[in-house]
């Protein structure tokens, strides 16, 4: 290797760049024309597996099947990543006539990976090959062959997998996409098997767990004054109080600007009826709603973002306040 590299303009870089994305879309592209019956084959096996789905490969493709066996686990099909060279060493222990094998190579002549298909045939496993060479030994040896041929690779010398592990990686997704969506997985199931991720959180968490509310919630009558509102909204922290009239009922939110702007436009504005000072258009959120959907409420509201929300019940009657500060806490960005 030259350790003086060749000194490339900026646009040669930029050309190199979107080159690479130009010709592995065209490969992916004329891969997802090829799909055929094998792939609903694949996806009916794997759907009606008792088992779980083993998947193996060595190098990059080692790389591309672990991602596929924790995609797979992730959205409702159990599944592992099964080391071909650790399997003939004892790993081989998990397998079980129930389960399915997914054997990703870009040559498909590992002799690793050939080799636990064997075990695993002895077993009287399905094997599905994920592969760019639909004539060799792997691809005759299994059930089903998956065919990810490309013509050439994105590297420069057409020697380091790029093309081809892009094509595996999207193979193995579309099957994720199909299993999925023939098992029915929803937003529900994704959540349940991610609690701790954002993603999860974001399907979980509802405005109810986050929002101020009892004796935090600041809250004044119409009827006072600004002067008398101001303990409340100083007192509770929370840059605003919700005003409501005398039956209970949402009539106005008084925010930290609104003091400002009244203040400086009236020279006895403390006095004045905190009607005089408060927003007439409250944003409200009912409390069942998704914390996600809240911070994005405050982020587009089409009048401009605003960092409170008021959360009413039916009858518009204040429950709580939510904070943008409340949501970042929570992890959701």
């Amino acid at each position: 290797m030259n350790d003086r590299p060749d000194q490339l303009s900026d646009q040669e870089i930029l050309d190199l760049g979107r080159g690479t994305f130009r010709q592995e879309a065209e490969a992916l592209d004329a891969i997802g024309e090829r799909v055929d019956e094998s792939f609903v084959r694949a996806v009916r096996i794997v759907l009606a597996c008792p088992g779980r789905v083993l998947v193996t490969g060595l190098g990059k493709s080692g790389l591309v099947a672990r991602k596929l066996a924790a995609t797979l686990t992730s959205t409702g099909t159990p599944s592992f990543f099964i080391h071909p060279v650790e399997a003939s060493h004892g790993d081989i222990g998990i397998v079980r006539r129930a389960d399915v094998l997914i054997a990703i190579s870009r040559s498909g002549s590992n002799r690793e990976v050939i080799s636990l298909l064997s075990q695993c045939q002895h077993f009287g496993m399905t094997a599905i090959a994920i592969t760019g060479a639909t004539t060799s030994e792997l691809a005759r040896g299994s059930d089903i062959v998956l065919a990810t041929t490309v013509a050439r690779e994105a590297c420069p010398l057409d020697l380091t997998p790029t093309t081809s592990a892009t094509a595996a990686t999207v193979m193995g997704d579309a099957l994720v996409v199909a299993l999925l969506k023939a098992r029915r997985f929803n937003a529900d199931d994704f959540a349940a098997f991610h609690p701790s991720g954002v993603i999860g959180r974001s399907l979980l968490l509802r405005v109810s767990e986050l929002m101020h509310s009892g004796d935090e919630l600041p809250i004044v009558s119409h009827r006072l004054t600004l002067r008398e509102s101001l303990p409340e909204i100083v007192g509770k922290r929370l840059g605003g109080t919700c005003v409501v009239d005398d039956d209970g009922q949402l009539v106005g939110v008084c925010v930290d600007g609104d003091v400002k702007r009244v203040l400086l436009k009236e020279e006895l504005a403390l006095d004045l009826p905190i009607s005089r000072a408060m927003g007439h258009r409250p944003t409200t959120i009912g409390p069942d709603t998704l914390a996600a959907t809240a911070l994005r409420m405050m982020e587009e509201r089409s009048e401009g973002p605003v960092t409170l929300l008021i959360v009413v019940d039916e009858e518009q009657r204040p429950l709580g306040l939510l904070h943008i500060h409340d949501v970042l806490r929570a992890g959701l960005l």
